[in-house]
């Protein structure tokens, strides 16, 4: 799909489908902040080693090097439907415990009562019908199984790309969001995950913060989002210095030029009845 840009009146984010096909890309901007938040994402899982996992939406393979490298998995199954991405996955993890196949979160390729846990890190909201994603991930785990999901605050500003996405909104420009961002609120998660019929259903905030050497580092690293570096790619060099600008004095700076950002996740867990 091309990512146009465009003016808006009412609407400053457009909704459209957003490709994640480059997997160096995708590490270099979103796989550290998936790892921060993923670490306190396990910490309060606290799983038992030993344990069969699926990663659904595994991307670039980011939060499955969490599992491989913290939990001792027997088993770990990486699922995405980008084929680059996987490549990219498959490069990074050696270990004997992981595998990553092709795959859609809405059908899942493995039989039922496979897993002892089924994770998605920052993927729900890409999910076309996140309550079928849902019933997915409880079909594929034995019963007592764990099903669980961290996904970043989009409607409440907790999105990493916040900082140059309002700067956007602001000029009434428009860019790619996730096409269910309302499963990004705390309210709905919960409410989905207790709607599946999942047990002991908690919630928790987890916030992260990354550190950039300067701002070029900051600006550089966030443009190869595959949501933003089209949109600029598009832009009069004029309108892109503009929002560079404005960006950049919205940005606290310490004495050595570093930025220090803020991102929020909300995260959902809960059980399959036995």
């Amino acid at each position: 799909m091309q990512f146009g840009l465009e003016r808006i009146d009412e609407s400053p984010m457009a909704e459209s489908k957003i490709n994640f096909n480059d997997g160096a890309a995708y590490e270099q901007m979103m796989g550290v902040w998936s790892r921060l938040a993923g670490e306190i994402f396990l910490d309060w899982l606290a799983p038992l080693p030993g344990l069969r996992w699926i990663d659904i939406g595994c991307g670039n393979g980011a939060f499955t090097q969490l599992l491989v490298d913290r939990c001792t998995p027997v088993e770990v199954q990486g699922v995405d439907p980008s084929e680059a991405q996987l490549a990219f996955a498959r490069s990074r993890l050696s270990s004997s415990s992981a595998e990553f196949r092709q795959g859609d979160a809405m059908e899942l390729p493995f039989p039922s009562d496979g897993f002892d846990a089924a994770v998605m890190a920052l993927v729900l909201v890409f999910v076309p019908d996140p309550a079928k994603g849902i019933a997915e991930m409880i079909r594929v785990v034995r019963p007592g199984g764990t099903v669980a999901t961290y996904i970043w605050d989009m409607l409440g500003g907790g999105f990493p790309l916040d900082p140059i996405g309002d700067e956007l909104q602001a000029m009434g420009i428009a860019f790619p969001r996730a096409p269910q961002m309302d499963a990004s609120r705390m309210d709905v998660l919960q409410g989905l995950w207790a709607g599946a019929g999942l047990e002991a259903v908690e919630t928790r905030e987890i916030t992260v913060r990354r550190t950039f050497a300067n701002f070029d580092e900051f600006w550089t690293t966030n443009l190869k989002s595959p949501a933003l570096g089209p949109v600029f790619s598009a832009m009069a060099s004029a309108d892109v210095a503009t929002i560079k600008n404005r960006v950049s004095r919205a940005l606290a700076t310490d004495a050595e030029g570093r930025i220090v950002c803020a991102a929020r996740a909300h995260a959902v867990k809960g059980y399959r009845p036995k």
